[in-house]
């Protein structure tokens, strides 16, 4: 069964919207316990991501099953890491409070190469 369209946007639309919603889910699973739970056992922040996970995954398969009907595996991939290191910059600047580094200036670069690699014409 195929996901429904979201409001007949374009299927790339559709595709980033709801990697960006679960991107949002995936860096809280992946990062906050060291903010947050920090001075609990590691099984507490393992069992409080994996909890934050499930409603990324919720969110992350329709999403790639909804992009696979226009987009290739690499296509989906690079799109996923670019719409990863967007969600990561301001979530460490603003929830971890850490410096935003010239480095991920250069990663983005890096990955505006690779998303125009992906998506040329064959």
């Amino acid at each position: 069964m195929t996901p429904a369209v979201i409001g007949g946007l374009p299927v790339v639309v559709q595709t980033a919207l709801l990697l960006a919603v679960s991107n949002v889910f995936m860096t809280f699973a992946w990062y906050a316990h060291l903010r947050n739970l920090n001075d609990r056992p590691w099984w507490v922040a393992a069992l409080a991501s994996w909890g934050i996970a499930l409603f990324e995954y919720l969110v992350q398969v329709p999403a790639n099953r909804i992009g696979h009907r226009e987009l290739d595996l690499g296509q989906l991939k690079i799109l996923q890491e670019v719409i990863a290191l967007s969600v990561f910059v301001p979530f460490a600047a603003f929830y971890m409070r850490e410096p935003v580094k010239l480095d991920y200036l250069w990663a983005a670069l890096c990955m505006l190469g690779a998303v125009y690699f992906i998506f040329r014409s064959p």
